[in-house]
């Protein structure tokens, strides 16, 4: 069986180029197109294809606004996102509207098929481009969200220690299994504790039953 597809661009151009290169491709058949976001919207809803290949910046009803109307009523319909844009915001106004893939216009002749054949087969798609946008994106969140981690005051042997701490472990203890002197454990005790601005053992094992470290059994 055909992959449906509905072309949405302003450009009749680009809609005529989507054309030729799809179908060029067996298992893909172009069902409609449309110019705007809002002759787009009423017309994917008539004929329900499997997917959506969608501008951006369109008049009277744009790309993201269409995409999240027509999601909202048929929600199996999949849409691609074509776009000029890459930046972050662009990219998660897209997929906040429902969107399942996101492909630059100047990569586009290459993902297309691909992305197409991708989301028929329920995955997403980026295009490489995003995709490492997206990646350089996550690391400086995770960057910015390590800052205001408490977990992340602590270096690694003052994370291992407090968590043979909350585990029950005795300073004597806890030095036989680090091969530390129990005098190196007392003082890397004392360092976490004042880090993390608790002063007894069982304000930590909270601390740590709330990051995650240990489980209240």
């Amino acid at each position: 069986m055909s992959i449906k597809v509905f072309i949405v661009d302003d450009h009749k151009m680009v809609r005529e180029g989507f054309r030729l290169l799809l179908e060029t491709v067996p298992d893909i058949k172009v069902v409609g197109e449309a110019g705007n976001g809002r002759s787009a919207v009423k017309k994917v809803i008539e004929t329900m294809p499997d997917i959506v290949i969608m501008d951006i910046a369109m008049p009277g009803l744009n790309g993201i606004e269409a995409t999240e109307q027509i999601v909202k009523a048929c929600p199996t319909i999949k849409v691609i996102i074509l776009s000029m844009h890459s930046s972050s915001q662009h990219i998660y106004r897209a997929f906040k509207a429902g969107a399942m893939g996101y492909i630059l216009k100047e990569s586009a002749g290459d993902d297309v098929i691909k992305a197409i054949q991708m989301l028929n087969n329920g995955r997403m798609f980026l295009c490489e481009q995003v995709s490492q946008l997206m990646v350089h994106d996550y690391v400086k969140t995770r960057e910015i969200k390590d800052l205001e981690d408490p977990l992340a005051r602590l270096n690694p042997r003052e994370r291992e220690i407090l968590q043979l701490l909350v585990e029950g472990n005795s300073n004597t203890r806890i030095s036989e299994i680090l091969f530390l002197s129990p005098k190196t454990i007392e003082t890397y005790r004392s360092h976490l504790l004042k880090k993390l601005g608790i002063t007894d053992l069982p304000g930590l094992v909270k601390f740590a039953i709330r990051q995650g470290l240990t489980s209240i059994e």
